[in-house]
């Protein structure tokens, strides 16, 4: 067989080369170019003679009339969805496997990426649902290893060594499995490229082309993505935007429990997190999210903030510790854990102008317990609660809740969903919340009081005077 005509495409500006090399003309990029097949060049018919003729080709020629029906025409029902008993997983993708759709998985080394995946085919196996699982980076004797220390039975999961791709597809289209798993892209490689495997080009290539066998096939696909140092799944960014799903696997390798995040979901919303600990016979789902974020609050101290996040549809206590010390150096340092440290400078302005509180002389240490991210402002509040409370080493109410935007002015902004917030707080034996004073909820949920602030300078002569 005659092998496929490459190209060299750059990544920034799509331009085409005949061979590689380091810069790109066009756009001037450096070490853009990668490989991947050409696609095949089909003159239209009649072009050439209306170039002879100083005319152009007519639009649409060469194509064949398509049909377009109305939205209110298109008839179908949703496909019922394949649960895997394991909750947590289930509800990050909206309510279970979809059939035929291709997911992508990230997450660093070791966090348990392939330890989750073959605990999911071994549920799905034992629904009667078939499975293969390929592996392309580890032995088929560790990966059976693996197997054993699981609580899940997964002697019946179809197994393949394997890294072509071609072979890949040619055993799944023959053995037709409801769901095949492949760990990971970066080792797979088609022979039609040149390139070695884990490439921008043999990446895109092998993607594309295990989405096109999901959809033709129906069979569930799952792809297990390395992740670069910037946090980001390597490879290029394409990849994500082909896949169905796109799932990152997050969690200090200190800790034992996981967060699994959908940053990408055609199927349901995303940002939905699902949490998993980590023990010897595999990731075991945790109900209760909160609970486990806030169960080492045993005693008060100084520097101590509990806020509600939401992600996605649901609402998550966690707790923001603070710590200002003095500067032991001539600069002081800013040192944020699971926090922008941009936002972190920029409110520690704010409570230097606007609350008197003076940062120039102290090291500010911040830190989200448990390995989350703060990344929505409703958390602003409780950093400046905490960051607060170290500084009069006076710690705040335990059985207190923070939620508010802080502006530049000092003043407290609302946030979005406070009664499902307050609701979550509640559930916890949270029995005062601390919101924005135009942001106070007409009817709050039993057993916990709204009090509206309108600074931040309000807030702490409530609290510390």
């Amino acid at each position: 067989m005659a092998k496929t005509k490459t190209v060299y495409r750059c990544t920034d500006c799509g331009a085409d080369y005949s061979k590689w090399q380091g810069r790109c003309d066009t756009c001037g990029g450096w070490n853009t170019l990668v490989e991947e097949a050409a696609a095949p060049k089909i003159a239209a018919k009649g072009a050439g003679s209306a170039r002879r003729m100083g005319g152009s080709a007519t639009l649409g020629e060469g194509g064949s009339v398509a049909a377009a029906p109305r939205l209110r025409d298109v008839s179908g029902s949703e496909r019922e969805r394949w649960t895997t008993g394991l909750q947590e997983f289930d509800f990050v993708l909206g309510g279970g496997i979809v059939p035929g759709s291709m997911v992508l998985v990230g997450g660093e080394p070791g966090i348990g990426k392939s330890t989750l995946l073959l605990q999911i085919a071994a549920r799905l196996q034992q629904t009667g649902r078939s499975t293969l699982y390929v592996s392309g980076e580890e032995s088929p004797l560790q990966v059976k290893l693996r197997a054993d220390r699981l609580d899940e039975p997964a002697g019946d999961v179809a197994l393949l060594s394997e890294t072509l791709l071609e072979t890949m597809i040619a055993t799944g289209t023959a053995s037709a499995p409801d769901l095949m798993i492949v760990d990971s892209i970066q080792t797979v490689f088609t022979q039609d490229l040149e390139g070695a495997p884990g490439n921008v080009g043999q990446v895109r290539e092998c993607a594309a082309r295990l989405m096109r066998f999901a959809k033709e096939t129906g069979t569930a696909t799952f792809v297990v993505g390395h992740v670069t140092k910037g946090g980001g799944i390597a490879g290029p960014k394409t990849l994500e935007h082909i896949v169905d799903t796109v799932l990152y696997f997050e969690g200090e390798s200190t800790l034992d429990h996981r967060v699994l995040r959908a940053t990408k979901n055609r199927f349901g919303s995303v940002d939905e997190i699902g949490v998993f600990r980590m023990t010897q016979g595999g990731l075991v789902a945790v109900e209760n999210p909160s609970e486990l974020f806030l169960g080492d609050r045993e005693h008060a101290a100084s520097g101590s903030a509990v806020t509600a996040l939401m992600e996605g549809t649901r609402p998550v206590l966690v707790e923001i510790q603070g710590l200002a010390a003095k500067a032991g150096f001539g600069t002081p340092q800013r040192v944020a854990t699971g926090y922008d440290g941009r936002r972190l400078a920029l409110l520690l302005a704010v409570l230097d102008k606007r609350a008197g509180l003076n940062f120039a002389q102290l090291d500010v240490f911040l830190n989200v317990v448990g390995g989350m991210r703060l990344q929505e402002p409703a958390g602003d509040l409780a950093v400046a609660a905490a960051l607060a409370s170290s500084v009069y080493d006076r710690a705040l109410p335990r059985e207190a809740v923070f939620l508010g935007e802080v502006g530049l002015g000092g003043e407290i902004r609302p946030v979005s969903q406070t009664e499902r917030r307050l609701a979550e707080a509640a559930k916890m034996g949270m029995t005062v919340a601390y919101v924005a004073e135009r942001g106070v909820p007409r009817r709050a949920p039993a057993g916990i009081r709204a009090v509206g602030v309108r600074t931040v300078r309000d807030l702490f002569e409530r609290i510390f005077s």
